[in-house]
C-alpha cells in the first residue's frame, strides 16, 4: 500500500499525456527515472509507458525502447517512406568501424583490449571520432594494475542503429551485406585467415569460469 501524499496524483491518462508529450519534445530517447522526475508528484512513468506502448502499438508512429531509454520512432514497415529525408553521412573509416564493433560487443573494453583484438594500435583521431559521434562513452575503470578507462556504446548508439540492447547487434554476415564491412579481404590476405579475425572481433567472449 502506497504511503499518502499531501497532493493527488493526476489520472492515469493525464499521465500519459504527460509522459507522450515529454517524449514528443525531447531531443532523445528518455529514460524512466527522467520522465519520472518531470512528473507530477505521485506519477508512475513506467506504468505510463506501458499503456502507451499498447496503444500505439500498430500505429505509423510506435514508442520503442532504445538501451534505457524511450523514444517515439516511425514503425520500421513505413521506412521506405522516409528514404527521400535521410541524410547522406560519411562512411567511417575501417578502423572506426572495427574499434566501434569491438566496443559494441565486448564492453566493457579497454583500449589496450581493443588494440589486441584488431592486433594494430589505435589512433587517437579514431576514438575521438567515436566520442564526438556520441556512440561511445567512457566507462567505468577496470580494478586492474593502472586501473585503465573502459569504453562503453550509448544510449545514442542504440537509438541510431534501432537496438533494444547488444543482443540485438548483427553479426559479420549482417554488417557485410549493410556496406560497413569490405565484401572482400585487402590484398595479400589470406581469406579464411581474414573472416577468422573478423569473426573474433563480432563474437562475445565466452562467459569466464567460476
Amino acid at each position: 500500500m502506497s504511503e499518502p501524499t499531501l497532493f493527488e496524483a493526476p489520472p492515469e491518462a493525464e499521465q500519459e499525456r504527460m509522459v507522450e508529450a515529454i517524449l514528443f519534445a525531447a531531443s532523445g530517447p528518455q529514460t524512466v527515472a527522467e520522465l519520472q522526475a518531470r512528473l507530477p508528484h505521485g506519477c508512475d512513468a513506467q506504468a505510463a509507458l506501458a499503456a502507451l506502448e499498447r496503444r500505439y502499438d500498430g500505429c505509423g508512429v510506435q514508442l520503442r525502447r532504445a538501451g534505457d531509454g524511450w523514444a517515439f520512432r516511425t514503425a520500421p514497415d513505413l521506412a521506405y517512406l522516409m528514404t527521400r529525408e535521410t541524410v547522406e553521412t560519411r562512411k567511417l573509416s575501417r578502423a572506426a568501424v572495427e574499434t566501434l564493433a569491438i566496443v559494441a560487443y565486448h564492453q566493457p573494453v579497454t583500449r589496450a583490449e581493443i588494440e589486441e583484438i584488431r592486433g594494430v594500435s589505435v589512433s587517437r583521431g579514431t576514438i575521438e571520432q567515436l566520442l564526438e559521434l556520441d556512440w561511445i562513452r567512457l566507462g567505468k575503470r577496470k580494478m586492474t594494475p593502472g586501473r585503465p578507462v573502459t569504453f562503453v556504446v550509448t544510449r545514442g548508439f542504440m537509438d541510431h542503429f534501432g537496438l533494444q540492447s547488444v543482443r540485438d547487434l548483427p553479426g559479420l554476415r549482417e554488417l557485410r551485406e549493410a556496406g560497413l564491412l569490405d565484401a572482400a579481404p585487402p590484398p595479400g590476405a589470406l581469406p579464411d585467415a581474414e573472416d577468422a579475425d573478423q569473426e573474433d572481433m563480432f563474437t562475445p567472449p565466452p562467459p569466464e569460469e567460476d
